[in-house]
């Protein structure tokens, strides 16, 4: 599904948008509850995205399954996933499972997972090419000790290995080599066990986890900070205010969020977006009973230079709003950025050249622009190359230049399944790109 897109004709003065409850919360929260004795599977919130919904489905199977049965599991396009149902499979006693998934996620990385579970006497195969699934596994009591894991690659790893970590005989203690990407990732993994009763110490080169059991906790919920970063975005461009609001509950943002991407706050007030209403300067806690207010300000910076190391997702949002604005950049720390869905940093530099800006990656690692243009020959359609981010980064550009296309549009479910619901009811048009263009007043005179 492809959409040609228009901005609103009036501005936004008093928009709301939902959004979905933290997928990496949640996906975290359907693991944990399987390892604590006699915990039950949380029930849905509203409409789940395809990452919940293919973890949940897993982890049904996973929980329901009799002893000796061999269990085929494919987790779609989920990487998070993918890395986490890995343990979790290698943990469970006497259980088989064919772990797979869609093409793009076969090309994901998992070697340093499986490497580092093997040294914990897990029993994994590779079906396919060395370092990626389709993996066999064969659960078992898993030994623990001491690995390395390089975390530069993906924090999943490490998250992966914490949460059945306490299921080890003697615990495990996980050496990271490298400066961890997306550590507030970890951070999140390992507030998560603590609150469930098991030890965590957090180092700036080691993970330590101690034997032990679950117990059952609060509900973790939180509404998603990566998904509010694209509302940030539509503001920065189209000069409007939008609430955010919980899909199905209040909102969940609180100041002290496990999330790391709830700097989007502080990144997006450099490009003249404010976070609460005004007389709540002094407010630690922006939000109140009707939602977050996000309202524009004059004040942009002329430079943006950030490390986005630990927030790898926030990178398109903050890439497409700089250029639009016309505000020079360098983002460095997105070294993970080329093993996501897709390459997206290679991606955000080919679909920036259309709509003239000669962004430049910095090796592999980051991105720059210094306000270079060039003129652009065609309306933009933008490739989303079937990235939800990406997707969701493009479609304001549309502000700018109405009549912009963005192609595979509803890859948005993977993380946000209402996104186009909401963005039409901000007065944006969403049309198939073979239909007549809507009429121009002017000339209809």
């Amino acid at each position: 599904m492809d959409y040609r897109i228009f901005p609103p004709e009036e501005l936004i003065e008093e928009g709301a948008a939902s959004l979905p409850l933290s997928k990496s919360i949640l996906n975290r929260r359907l693991v944990l509850t399987a390892l604590t004795p006699g915990a039950e599977l949380p029930a849905p919130k509203g409409e789940e995205c395809l990452d919940i919904a293919v973890m949940r489905s897993a982890i049904t199977a996973i929980t329901s399954s009799r002893e000796g049965e061999t269990l085929e599991i494919n987790a779609g396009e989920s990487g998070t996933a993918l890395r986490f149902l890995c343990a979790l499979c290698a943990s469970r006693l006497g259980a088989e499972t064919v772990l797979t998934g869609e093409p793009g996620l076969l090309r994901r990385p998992v070697g340093e997972l499986v490497d580092a579970l093997r040294k914990c006497g897990a029993t994994i195969e590779y079906l396919g090419e060395e370092g990626f699934a389709p993996l066999r596994i064969v659960g078992g009591q898993l030994e623990g000790g001491e690995v390395e894991v390089d975390a530069t690659v993906s924090s999943q790893f490490v998250s992966a290995l914490m949460m059945v970590a306490p299921l080890m005989n003697d615990g495990l203690r996980i050496k990271l080599s490298g400066e961890p990407a997306s550590l507030p990732y970890i951070k999140m993994t390992a507030g998560m066990m603590r609150r469930r009763g098991v030890e965590v110490e957090l180092s700036p080169l080691a993970v330590t986890v101690s034997k032990g059991n679950y117990c059952e906790a609060a509900d973790d919920d939180e509404a998603d900070w990566s998904a509010a970063a694209f509302w940030y975005e539509v503001v920065a461009l189209t000069a409007g205010w939008i609430t955010l609001r919980g899909e199905s509950a209040p909102l969940l943002l609180p100041a002290d969020s496990l999330q790391g991407d709830a700097v989007a706050a502080r990144f997006f007030e450099c490009l003249g977006v404010l976070t609460g209403e005004p007389d709540e300067e002094d407010s630690k806690d922006k939000q109140d009973e009707n939602g977050l207010a996000l309202s524009p300000s004059p004040e942009v910076f002329g430079r943006l230079d950030l490390d986005l190391n630990d927030y790898p997702d926030l990178a398109p949002a903050l890439t497409v709003t700089c250029c639009m604005l016309g505000v020079p950049f360098k983002f460095v720390g997105l070294k993970a950025l080329s093993i996501k869905e897709t390459d997206r940093l290679q991606a955000l530099v080919e679909e920036m050249d259309k709509v003239g800006c000669n962004v430049e990656k910095i090796r592999d690692s980051g991105l720059e622009w210094e306000g270079k243009r060039h003129p652009i020959a065609a309306l933009p359609e933008f490739d989303t190359r079937g990235d939800h981010r990406l997707a969701m980064a493009f479609a304001p550009v549309a502000a700018y230049i109405p009549g912009i296309v963005v192609k595979d549009a509803d890859c948005v479910a993977k993380s946000y399944p209402g996104y186009w619901d909401a963005l039409r009811s901000f007065g944006f048009l969403t049309l198939d790109p073979s239909a007549p263009l809507p009429a121009n007043d002017e000339d209809s005179k």
